[in-house]
């Protein structure tokens, strides 16, 4: 161990080119473990779409419905362990790092590849953060109509405005979004993933009840029936649950964001693999028993979501703890998904005005009890805005299950199958037609398949709901 001078202090540097304060490129320690990377990866993947997930099984079946999720689960999970060998080029334990999902593909393909992943990782991002304004919104009224409905005995259908609970999410995510770096929010994501659960289960142990109260388990092999809907209807439907279900697996878009923020040794691909075989393990187990037990207990009937289109209306109270959990959750599954955007455009702004100080000069505010906080202008504005933007277009397009259906879709080949198939390729050098190599092609071409497939059922519900649709005048 050699000594370092650095602002006139003495630091042990270690073997590897780190030290006891600073990381191998100079960054402050990172601190992640497998168990802050699944906190992580289990907020950014149970989010909304679990509740969407007994109505995609009503659409595929009691055969297609649970192949089609672990199919997608073991994609996932695949895809991602290619994703992760990538963060560092070159040496996995001393290689250069990549620090966004745009950064490895530059470092790994390079050229017009890159601006086609910067353009489908960002507006993916800024969709999901639509669809959570979506989400939390509906959960937000399903409290307010559940107590309304028990109050006048049913009697009352409730309808009400989702504009103002909008409002009051992206009011909250102002705040939120004023969070610097991804490194502080793990205490959020923590409480997040608590909170996934705790809906989850709650989801979980009413379709269980529900089942039980019926007698019988409800459903077909071949899901909902022709007569329902229509032939036209059904094909479209179960195009729509795929990208419904892909939606519910996705968050290669942020790994290695995620990746970056683990300590070494051992070597971050490998704690993110463990992080990933965990989380998405406990992700499937839960979306099986969810879908599932929703399916059983509803059958053809199943809702669009299992917790807020009252398929359930008893306990009320339950049920009120159940979207209150969904909210806080989304809260911070928001900020998990906005983070590389926010980071991305405020390193291209500095990067692009390096002496503009509205840009890069920080404010110190002290914070009772806190160290200081660093308030940044242009951090301040421009979080700010974009969460004004992602509230507008929500209140334009609330359409839960379309919206879920289609952001999953479009984000499903590109960023969780085609690039990492392509990078993981081209940094270990497998041959052209070798075994390997086919067996990454054919994967890829049948994952674009689904993709392809479900973007046209999403497009197809839009389009529908659009024929009996006015702006910004939405009630549920």
């Amino acid at each position: 161990m050699g000594e370092n001078q650095v602002f006139g202090f003495s630091i042990d540097v270690l073997p590897q080119g780190g030290s006891k304060c600073f990381d191998d490129d100079g960054r402050l320690k990172r601190t992640g473990t497998v168990w802050t990377a699944s906190a992580h990866i289990i907020t950014a993947v149970i989010g909304s779409g679990v509740l969407s997930l007994a109505w995609a099984t009503a659409q595929l079946g009691w055969i297609a419905g649970p192949v089609v999720m672990f199919l997608f689960s073991f994609v996932t999970y695949y895809t991602s362990t290619l994703l992760a060998a990538c963060y560092r080029s070159g040496d996995p334990v001393n290689g250069k790092r990549n620090y966004t999902y745009m950064e490895a593909v530059r470092s790994n393909l390079g050229g017009f590849k890159v601006k086609i992943c910067g353009w489908v990782q960002y507006l993916n991002l800024f969709g999901v953060a639509i669809g959570y304004t979506i989400a939390s919104a509906i959960s937000m009224m399903a409290i307010k109509r559940s107590n309304c409905f028990h109050a006048s005995g049913g009697k009352n259908p409730c309808h009400m405005n989702s504009n103002p609970y909008m409002i009051a999410f992206g009011i909250v995510e102002i705040i939120f979004s004023q969070i610097p770096d991804f490194d502080q929010l793990w205490w959020l994501s923590i409480v997040a993933a608590v909170m996934s659960f705790m809906y989850s289960t709650i989801g979980l142990g009413l379709g269980i009840a529900q089942v039980a109260a019926n007698g019988k388990i409800k459903g077909s092999l071949t899901g909902i029936t022709v007569g329902t809907v229509t032939r036209a209807q059904k094909m479209w439907g179960s195009f729509q649950a795929l990208g419904n279900i892909a939606f519910a697996y996705s968050y290669s878009l942020i790994l290695i964001e995620i990746q970056d923020t683990l300590k070494a040794p051992p070597a971050e691909s490998k704690t993110m693999k463990k992080a990933t075989l965990l989380s998405v393990g406990v992700t499937t187990l839960f979306y099986m028993l969810c879908g599932c037990m929703g399916y059983a207990a509803f059958g053809d009937l199943s809702p669009g979501n299992l917790l807020t289109d009252f398929g359930f209306y008893n306990p009320f109270w339950l049920l009120d703890i159940a979207n209150a959990a969904i909210v806080i959750h989304l809260v911070g599954a928001y900020q998990v998904y906005c983070q590389p955007l926010f980071a991305f455009i405020e390193k291209s702004a500095a990067e692009r005005f390096p002496n503009s100080e509205f840009i890069t000069e920080d404010i110190k505010i002290p914070v009772p009890g806190f160290r200081l906080y660093n308030l940044n202008l242009f951090r301040l504005v421009w979080r700010t805005l974009f969460v004004i933007l992602t509230t507008l277009i929500s209140m334009l397009l609330p359409f839960f299950n379309d919206i879920v259906g289609l952001l999953g879709a479009l984000g499903f080949w590109p960023l969780t199958v085609y690039f990492p198939v392509e990078m993981y390729i081209s940094q270990k050098n497998i041959p052209k037609w070798s075994k390997r190599w086919l067996f990454l092609q054919i994967l890829s071409m049948a994952c674009l398949v689904i993709t392809i497939a479900a973007t046209a059922g999403s497009i197809a519900g839009i389009i529908l709901d659009l024929k009996s649709y006015k702006p910004f005048s939405t009630s549920y």
